[in-house]
């Protein structure tokens, strides 16, 4: 027989997985602007079906160019609403012709003649477009200023911009922990080979210490003096930290990862990207294999990297999402925490929990939750110097 406080564990790690709008994630979530979609992707008068949250949804952009984020579908007949068209900054069903406008109201039924009720109306969310990231602000009431996303390093007028998504069937709670876990860089990021990535970190085991700060939690995982590597990691799910170009003699890139779910089961990993620019060649050349990798997808290839260990042959952004990608799905679709022995390397781990049980525990209590603001000033985050690779350490190379 499980005993209380195994239960009481239990229930704590189950309200750490579950989103739904009814569950005290869920709301927790839904007090944040999320990524939702990338800018590039939805081009205007046109719309696409989306879920996120483990809600069902239709983002839209107008003829004014302008995103509208509503309901899944039609209140009338039932059918779905992105099948439709754009009309203006409204859509039209295309079963019947009930027009929305962008706060969900219906505005038009052609074939009905008695006045529309303020009654007949889908879901509605306000949108804010942010370096190629569209953001949704999913939660009741008007929505926060949008601030605490903001980042100085993204926003540098002359940094060449890079966005993708992937979608990986597993909870996202598993992201979230793993970037607040930098020792599985000397492991994960070594393995089947090794990129820009693992050779500029090593495969050395770091010190780690946290701080929480008024936007999240500052993470330093020293590795030597001259290896010392920041994370500015931004409740509830963003991650700033920079890695190193695809050449040795390229700038490190900023970069921003956002988990953020799309049910129970499958996650959204939206990644920003910012590149100094030098040269036209340079600048050709890392446009060029951004253009080449954004639309590599790690869960494409399931059964070559779990089953086979066949990693990508490519320098940065392919290798590491295969590697997080075995590492994270061999946790299983919900990890199970219950089972773990955690020890002194997990202090992140511990840290992220309590930060978000507290959170929870103030959404059921009815506490008011803490007002997270972006950071007065950027977070410095070091280059750590390159050095030749060992790997006698990893046979498995």
């Amino acid at each position: 027989m499980v005993g209380h406080d195994e239960n009481t564990q239990a229930e704590r790690f189950d309200a750490l997985a579950r989103t739904a709008a009814d569950t005290p994630m869920g709301q927790l979530l839904r007090t944040f602007w999320q990524p939702v979609a990338l800018s590039p992707r939805l081009k205007p008068k046109s719309a696409m079906a989306i879920r996120i949250l483990s809600e069902d949804l239709t983002l839209y952009r107008g003829e004014s160019g302008k995103v509208h984020l509503v309901g899944s579908h039609c209140i009338h007949r039932r059918t779905l609403l992105h099948t439709g068209w754009v009309e203006g900054d409204e859509i039209r069903c295309m079963y019947h012709g009930w027009k929305y406008n962008g706060a969900g109201q219906c505005v038009e039924r052609p074939a009905e003649t008695a006045r529309i009720s303020d009654k007949s109306c889908i879901a509605g969310y306000p949108t804010y477009e942010y370096a190629g990231l569209i953001f949704a602000y999913m939660g009741s009431g008007a929505p926060p200023e949008f601030d605490l996303p903001r980042n100085e390093a993204f926003e540098r007028p002359d940094d060449l911009s890079f966005v993708r998504m992937e979608v990986w069937p597993c909870n996202w709670f598993q992201h979230v922990e793993n970037s607040l876990d930098p020792v599985h860089v000397s492991f994960a990021h070594q393995m089947g080979r090794i990129g820009e990535f693992g050779r500029a970190i090593t495969g050395a085991i770091p010190d780690l210490s946290y701080e929480e700060t008024s936007a999240g939690i500052k993470q330093t995982a020293v590795r030597s003096q001259n290896n010392i590597r920041v994370s500015n990691w931004t409740f509830p799910s963003c991650n700033h930290v920079r890695v190193p170009g695809l050449l040795e003699s390229d700038a490190w890139i900023d970069t921003g990862n956002w988990m953020v779910p799309i049910d129970d089961t499958r996650t959204a990993r939206f990644s920003l990207r910012r590149v100094p620019s030098t040269t036209p060649e340079a600048d050709q050349r890392i446009t060029r294999y951004f253009a080449e990798a954004e639309s590599y997808n790690a869960a494409d290839h399931h059964e070559a990297l779990i089953d086979r260990h066949e990693y990508p042959d490519d320098p940065l952004i392919r290798l590491t999402s295969a590697q997080d990608y075995v590492a994270l799905m061999g946790q299983g679709v919900i990890a199970d925490r219950t089972h773990e022995r955690l020890g002194k390397s997990d202090k992140g781990i511990v840290f992220l929990r309590n930060l978000f049980l507290r959170e929870i525990s103030a959404i059921q209590s009815g506490r008011p939750l803490k007002q997270w603001s972006r950071l007065e000033e950027a977070v410095d985050l070091p280059i750590p110097a390159r050095v030749n690779v060992d790997t006698a350490r990893h046979p498995a190379l």
